[in-house]
């Protein structure tokens, strides 16, 4: 059972019983990136594979979502099971009793993104769309993708996170001041990071600026500075966690802790081990974060149709500029368009909202596409249309998830693949 949550915690982020690897045992093969990027390129997986070879891997711990549609897939989720289980009887790890870890991750643009490793408290935590929980979705949860993924958590020992929680901590007051401590503070990893992934640090944070944290987080989520922060009535429910990657892994993780709960009616839910995720905290206003727009590409579709529906029912205008813009590719012509009856307090939401109404009733297929220059070449097949979508920018986050609830999925995008999160951490999921 878990005891280091405590019944008095004010807010969703406490310490956890962290593993990590011993440092014999620590090594770039350990660890690799997200299970949910680098789908479409099986040729980075293979590498990662080869590079692992026979050593000690969280490769060995997860299930890259490139596979998750094999037909071995349950040969794979029991590999792992099993590996898990070895790795915990050789003794592999070590284990940093409530635990803060505080990371420095240097990303492949040469920036620094700092975090703070701990656990989240899935009973503040509620994906739907118009939750007014202190740990919300920043976008739409598909529920089908939840059951494939509860598949390699049940019945799984530990679990490895690559979720990253955004804070809105413009002042800096939670995981900034730590950067000024680490020559006091326990090193319990730097390695680099595999294929252009950069390298990481970790430290382990002392008991007295654990709690500091805890107060600046409650702090954040005081109703009063909350309601003032974003000129909202009083009584608004605060947001103090959004998610920036990782949305479906926490979903399954809640999902997961509800089943436990069905199966144990009588069990004492406050220090259960499921109740918790480890994650990492990031401050939205890190400079090495940085939002990119994710395109739409319209293929299969009566293009012309589609956009004379799109221009009546969102009022697109090329004359008459408004807040809400976009640029529609259509036979060899870029053109940019503005939207006079927006339906979201994004661009992106207002042409989500429409198109999935669109390709319900019309039929076609939908991809989402990073770079501007894919969706062009793209866009020059036959019944075909591409659509640029502005950034978003980081202020506008906290303020649309309050006002419209999660965001339309692929909303946005928090850099490349290889920035992505590299499984460092590991945490007991059953006792």
């Amino acid at each position: 059972m878990m005891s280091n949550q405590a019944s008095t915690q004010k807010t969703a982020f406490s310490p956890a019983d962290i593993l990590l690897p011993k440092k014999e045992h620590q090594s770039e093969a350990w660890a690799v990136c997200a299970c949910d990027q680098y789908t479409g390129e099986p040729a980075y997986w293979a590498e990662t594979e080869r590079l692992v070879g026979e050593k000690p891997s969280t490769l060995r711990l997860i299930l890259p979502e490139l596979y998750l549609e094999d037909n071995d897939v349950d040969d794979r989720i029991a590999a792992i099971r099993k590996t898990m289980g070895e790795y915990l009887e050789k003794g592999m790890f070590d284990t940093y009793a409530s635990a803060m870890i505080y990371v420095e991750r240097i990303q492949s643009d040469g920036l620094c993104r700092a975090g703070l490793i701990g656990a989240i408290d899935l009973e503040q935590y509620n994906y739907e769309k118009g939750s007014v929980s202190p740990v919300r979705a920043t976008e739409a949860t598909v529920a089908e993708r939840i059951p494939p993924r509860l598949r390699i958590r049940s019945g799984a020992p530990i679990e490895l996170p690559h979720i990253m929680i955004l804070l809105d901590d413009v002042q800096k007051t939670v995981i900034e001041p730590l950067a000024e401590m680490t020559s006091a503070m326990e090193q319990v990893y730097d390695t680099k990071l595999m294929q252009g992934g950069g390298s990481v640090k970790g430290w382990l944070v002392p008991a007295d600026k654990q709690q500091k944290i805890l107060a600046a987080l409650e702090q954040l989520g005081d109703p009063a500075v909350f309601t003032e922060k974003y000129d909202l009535p009083a009584g608004t429910a605060p947001l103090v966690y959004a998610m920036g990657d990782g949305n479906h892994s926490l979903a399954t993780a809640k999902a997961y802790y509800e089943q436990w709960k069905q199966a144990n009616p009588h069990a004492d839910t406050e220090h259960c081990l499921p109740r918790y995720a480890l994650v990492e905290l990031v401050n939205l206003h890190s400079p090495a974060l940085q939002f990119e727009a994710i395109h739409r590409i319209l293929m299969q579709v009566d293009a012309k149709a589609l956009l004379a529906d799109m221009t009546a029912a969102l009022d697109l205008r090329t004359d008459a500029e408004a807040a809400q813009a976009m640029e529609i590719i259509l036979d060899g012509v870029t053109a940019k368009y503005y939207i006079h009856k927006p339906t979201s307090n994004l661009t992106v939401g207002s042409v989500q909202q429409f198109l999935d109404a669109w390709l319900k009733e019309k039929g076609g297929k939908i991809d989402y596409i990073h770079g501007a220059d894919v969706v062009a070449k793209l866009a020059e097949e036959p019944n075909t249309m591409g659509i640029l979508l502005p950034d978003m920018l980081k202020s506008e986050l906290f303020p649309t998830v309050i006002a419209d609830g999660a965001l339309p999925r692929k909303t946005f995008s928090m850099g490349h693949a290889a920035d992505k999160r590299f499984y460092m951490e590991c945490r007991k999921i059953e006792a």
